[in-house]
């Protein structure tokens, strides 16, 4: 799922817990984002506004690189340098927008997200997406994001591991840290254990205090 390019760059036990166990619980910040996306995914309705089009919900995928999913919303503006679209007159511009409930993070996972999407529509329509934008609802405003050739190559290398592991069924440990106190999935993914020894480490040693005896 393409969702899950944004669950990876973010935390990869997270990803494995939800894309491979099927595990998932809410919290306040998933139901404050679920919420946002629900006013913003409706398929059925496009806006128009002089050169803009703007539809919603817009199913993307790339077989090239084997994800699915959505596109929050996706502005087609009308351009000379733009492609042809079906059912619009004149040629577009095609430029995807994510919406996020909080606001822009240190890290990327919300870049190399909207980058899979992008990546997704220019397998789909043969085209070139140059940007796209992060819009973050606690700050109001949106983020341009350049879809360069460093951030494409980071896209692609995340989601080919993403296959990787999938493949191999395989929930990594990963360290704890500071922003697993947010994460809905903390009751399940129990992060003070990640760093612990392993049950041979503790049987051995049991073991070996037993001949001491």
């Amino acid at each position: 799922m393409l969702s899950g390019v944004q669950h990876f760059a973010f935390c990869r036990r997270q990803w494995a817990l939800i894309h491979i166990e099927q595990q998932w619980e809410e919290n306040s910040r998933t139901v404050d984002g679920n919420i946002m996306h629900e006013r913003v995914h409706d398929a059925y309705h496009h806006e128009k506004r002089g050169e803009l089009v703007i539809t919603r919900a817009m199913a993307v995928s790339s077989a090239r690189l084997g994800i699915s999913g959505e596109c929050d919303a996706v502005e087609l503006r009308n351009s000379e340098s733009g492609i042809e679209l079906y059912g619009l007159e004149g040629k577009y511009t095609v430029t995807p927008v994510e919406y996020k409930r909080g606001e822009p993070k240190e890290d990327d996972c919300d870049t190399v997200q909207l980058t899979a999407q992008a990546l997704c529509l220019e397998d789909m329509l043969c085209c070139d997406i140059p940007f796209g934008y992060l819009y973050y609802g606690e700050i109001r405003r949106r983020v341009k994001v350049v879809f360069d050739a460093d951030l494409r190559k980071r896209t692609e290398d995340i989601i080919k591991e993403m296959h990787e592991l999938y493949k191999k069924q395989y929930t990594p440990k990963v360290k704890r840290r500071k922003c697993c106190n947010a994460c809905s999935l903390k009751n399940i993914c129990l992060p003070v254990i990640c760093g612990s020894k392993k049950a041979s480490d503790y049987v051995e040693q049991m073991l070996g205090t037993e001949e001491n005896i």
